[in-house]
């Protein structure tokens, strides 16, 4: 049973308005405001799913606050069910193809269906999901730019209760895009490699906090060391974010507008690495703790126009799990 709520709000979530650079190459955004969203959904049929997922220490229930509160004709999508088995028992990574494909089918989604992914956190997990769709070739995906709180905060429709079953359809098995993956293999070559003078390496960018970058914080993982890869650099996830005021007080992130971006970046690699790396010269990896939040890293360099982009998959808990992988620690 499904009941649908309106909520008012006169703050106006402020959005930038999305220009060419936020475009792939397909002509479907990278980003969404909830307005155009809103609009999406009067002029054409899309799918939406909400892809929301929480740290393990967490009490939140994605999935029961999804029965409770989102966006009309919204699906949930797990990260950890659709995802591969993994030999160390990561979580959320990338799924064979095949098992893409039937979860695409079992959400109705077509091959040429525009799918808006969004969370409750405003921008958390809904970047991974992007890259996930995006890596198998399913380019009319965006993000919805602040999520549920942002929907909420523009006053826009909600919906509660079981959702309504949708019609499967058939999705051919997709091709993974594999230079958009790095493996454990591929990193620790790349980590004998130094990207200041060698322009056949990749530069690792770690979105962890940078204390657990520098070894100097625990991991939440007990029992595996903090610390980084060789070579690679400190860039906080959040630093890619700006928080805004929810309707019930509470924070929401949404992306920052792209000169700002372009900043942070030029912050944490320098002026002259982050041109190289928007101008196609220098290849860039994003890494995290899991493989969540390097999501946010590739999405906001994504919105710079850099195309030589990759993601490590079992991030720093596969890397330090190994008991072969060299440790750098900063202090």
């Amino acid at each position: 049973m499904q009941s649908i709520l309106r909520v008012r709000q006169p703050f106006k979530l402020s959005v930038p308005i999305l220009n060419r650079r936020l475009m792939s190459s397909s002509g479907a955004p990278f980003l969404l405001t909830p307005q155009q969203v809103h609009t999406l959904i009067e002029k054409e049929k899309v799918s939406l799913l909400d892809v929301s997922w929480f740290m393990p220490n967490s009490p939140r229930q994605p999935r029961q606050e999804f029965i409770s509160k989102r966006i009309p004709g919204a699906q949930f999508l797990d990260l950890d069910d659709v995802a591969s088995i993994h030999e160390l028992g990561l979580k959320h990574m990338m799924p064979q193809q095949r098992a893409f494909a039937d979860a695409c089918e079992k959400f109705g989604i077509k091959t040429d269906s525009h799918v808006v992914i969004y969370d409750t956190h405003g921008i958390f997990s809904s970047p991974r999901a992007l890259f996930m769709f995006r890596s198998f070739g399913h380019h009319r995906s965006s993000v919805l730019d602040g999520g549920l709180p942002a929907w909420l905060a523009e006053g826009l429709p909600m919906e509660s209760g079981s959702p309504s079953p949708v019609q499967t359809t058939e999705y051919p098995t997709p091709t993974i895009q594999t230079k958009s993956l790095r493996s454990y293999e591929q990193i620790v070559a790349n980590s004998t490699l130094d990207p200041s003078v060698n322009p056949n390496a990749d530069l690792v960018l770690d979105a962890r906090p940078r204390r657990r970058y520098l070894g100097t914080d625990p991991e939440p993982r007990p029992g595996l060391s903090s610390g980084h890869i060789p070579h690679s650099l400190s860039l906080p996830f959040n630093v890619f974010l700006r928080q805004n005021l929810g309707l019930d007080g509470t924070t929401f992130t949404t992306f920052l507008p792209q000169a700002d971006i372009r900043r942070v970046l030029e912050d944490a690699v320098g002026p002259e690495r982050a041109e190289l790396i928007t101008n196609g010269v220098l290849s860039v990896t994003t890494s995290c703790g899991s493989g969540m939040t390097a999501g946010i890293l590739w999405l906001g360099l994504k919105l710079l126009g850099v195309e030589k982009i990759s993601l490590y998959d079992e991030s720093w808990t596969g890397y330090a799990m190994r008991p072969t992988s060299r440790i750098e620690k900063s202090h």
